[in-house]
């Protein structure tokens, strides 16, 4: 895929390389974005590429698709339902993340 800039880059993950929910919330101004519209977010941010794991790259509309919820009032609830989302949906990267699916409640 074409993406707006590299993932790996300056723009993508400040010179460091960054995955999954980092990447998504360096995108977050927690002072003036709340609260925040989930529509808006993907609207302007929804082609950016999020580097889940060092061979796979989805683009940030990929992971809102499974998001719950059309609004967040804070960075705390923005990052549980984002980080839900991710678990549930294999875009969560590391061994175990299976555990904190099953029978909880984000």
């Amino acid at each position: 895929m074409d993406w707006p800039h590299d993932p790996d880059g300056e723009e993508g993950s400040e010179g460091g390389r960054k995955y999954g929910q980092a990447v998504i919330a360096k995108k977050i101004d927690e002072d003036e974005d709340f609260p925040l519209n989930k529509v808006e977010f993907v609207d302007e941010f929804g082609d950016h590429p999020i580097r889940l794991d060092y061979e796979r790259v989805v683009s940030l509309s990929d992971i809102f698709e499974h998001v719950e919820g059309e609004s967040f009032g804070d960075f705390v609830e923005f990052h549980k339902a984002v980080g839900k989302a991710m678990r549930e949906n294999d875009f969560w990267f590391y061994e175990g993340a299976e555990q904190f699916v099953t029978g909880k409640k984000a």
